[in-house]
């Protein structure tokens, strides 16, 4: 039998802005339609459209919270690391367009 996946999830935002939102929810999608029609926080509402960019489940509330709390505490660049990993052989900074 396998475990239930944890209903618990720390995710990150980018907003319009460029600017980061950190947050936890049991049901990310459903939070993630608030944020979209500006019912989920006073700091996304003036900032949308929002997209998500990272997401990690978390086996308590109480972890969520605390890894929530982690994330916050970290400086820009070390966030925009954690939401843009560099890949193998890359350089880390801004990332060029796709060609289509």
């Amino acid at each position: 039998m396998n475990p239930a996946p944890s209903p618990w999830v720390v995710y990150i935002l980018r907003c319009r802005d460029g600017s980061l939102y950190t947050g936890i929810t049991t049901d990310l999608a459903r939070r993630l339609r608030a944020h979209a029609a500006g019912r989920a926080s006073r700091y996304t509402r003036s900032r949308l459209p929002v997209r998500l960019v990272h997401s990690e489940p978390q086996p308590s509330r109480s972890m969520a919270l605390k890894r929530e709390a982690a994330i916050k505490q970290l400086p820009r660049r070390t966030k925009l690391e954690l939401v843009n990993p560099p890949s193998g052989g890359e350089r880390s900074g801004p990332r060029s367009p796709r060609k289509r």
